[in-house]
């Protein structure tokens, strides 16, 4: 048995995680710290017996450190974040606050806790980032790799560079036992309707418009939340420590791309599912007529990155990770869960 902290594990990748762990792991203990900001839901993670919630800020060092010390704890997964690029141009400072000051906070707890007190316990403190922080690719350039140089052009990509280069330092200069890894854009179940496939498949049920920015061929690597799961789980497992690893879902596909499998989704769903135009008559679909029609192109996010890939050959070589969910399989499998679980984003506000 292992005792785990997870924190942000009531928010989308942390959530999932946290469910994932308990049917892989199901003799571990999991600790999650999460402040339940407007992303962060005690609802994601109900009914998961071994977790427990314990609702807190990463940036307090001092609770950081009785957690780690009372339920002895020699894992930190590191998930608790701000995500949303729009949010961090409109008000950058809950970035710089909780992703890089946040960090440093658990840094610090985790140096005192294993090293400086420690009696010589293997731990690790494995901690996730985005392949944001290396920029923006042009159409021919190849994917980013782990030796890539860090460029990032927005105040959260700038704020997670500056927590993997904090992590990164940590384990050079104080000796702490650290894994990163990169991922790409996920999706999945227990996602915020903020971003792109939750936001257009729930404004899609309800006639809203679908705001699609600039000429929507920005290009973005696809990964499914619970491959992901399964990369972070591979670095725990077989990661050298120091080392970072990209996780990628491996299918690159253009906005206008995604968005049209959306609408596709829909209105098979619609054709489909007995019931479906009654409980959701303000749909295109429910009147016979296609989701496409929301489309609505709007004025592009300022500094918006044109392309991100992912080249995860060290990932697969080093850990074995191979993505299992393509991304159709997915995207029908994501929208199959938000038709069963409305009381989980209605909960949120969402509808």
């Amino acid at each position: 048995m292992a005792n785990v902290m997870v924190t942000g594990g009531a928010g989308f990748i942390g959530g999932n995680f946290v469910h994932y762990w308990a049917q892989t792991h199901p003799d571990d203990a999991m600790t999650v710290l999460d402040c339940l900001t407007y992303a962060g839901n005690e609802s994601t993670i109900a009914g998961v017996e071994q977790a427990e919630l314990v609702v807190g800020d990463i940036r307090d060092t001092e609770l950081v450190e009785k957690l780690l010390r009372e339920r002895d704890i020699a894992t930190i997964v590191h998930f608790a974040a701000e995500s949303h690029v729009d949010r961090s141009i409109s008000g950058p400072d809950a970035f710089i606050e909780t992703n890089i000051l946040g960090t440093n906070s658990l840094l610090k707890a985790a140096r005192k806790l294993w090293l400086d007190e420690g009696s010589g316990t293997p731990h690790r403190f494995h901690h996730i980032s985005t392949d944001e922080v290396f920029g923006s690719l042009g159409p021919e350039d190849p994917a980013f790799s782990e030796t890539t140089a860090y460029a990032p052009n927005s105040p959260y990509s700038a704020s997670k560079a500056s927590s993997d280069h904090l992590v990164r330092a940590y384990h050079h200069t104080f000796g702490l036992e650290v894994t990163t890894s990169n991922c790409s854009n996920n999706y999945g179940p227990y996602q915020y309707p903020e971003k792109l496939i939750p936001l257009f498949l729930l404004n899609a049920l309800s006639g809203r418009p679908l705001p699609i920015y600039g000429d929507g061929m920005n290009v973005r690597d696809w990964l499914h939340v619970e491959d992901h799961c399964r990369g972070i789980e591979a670095c725990l497992a077989k990661g050298k420590v120091g080392e970072t690893y990209n996780i990628g879902g491996g299918e690159e596909l253009p906005n206008m791309a995604v968005i049209d499998r959306i609408c596709a989704e829909v209105d098979r769903a619609f054709s489909d599912i007995e019931g479906l135009a009654e409980r959701y008559p303000d749909a295109p679909a429910a009147q016979g007529r296609s989701t496409a029609e929301l489309k609505t192109f709007v004025t592009d996010r300022a500094g918006h990155d044109r392309r991100y890939a992912i080249d995860e050959r060290k990932a697969r070589t080093e850990l074995g990770y191979v993505p299992q969910l393509d991304f159709a399989g997915g995207l029908g499998g994501t929208l199959r869960w938000y038709l069963e679980n409305e009381d989980w984003w209605l909960s949120i506000g969402a509808d």
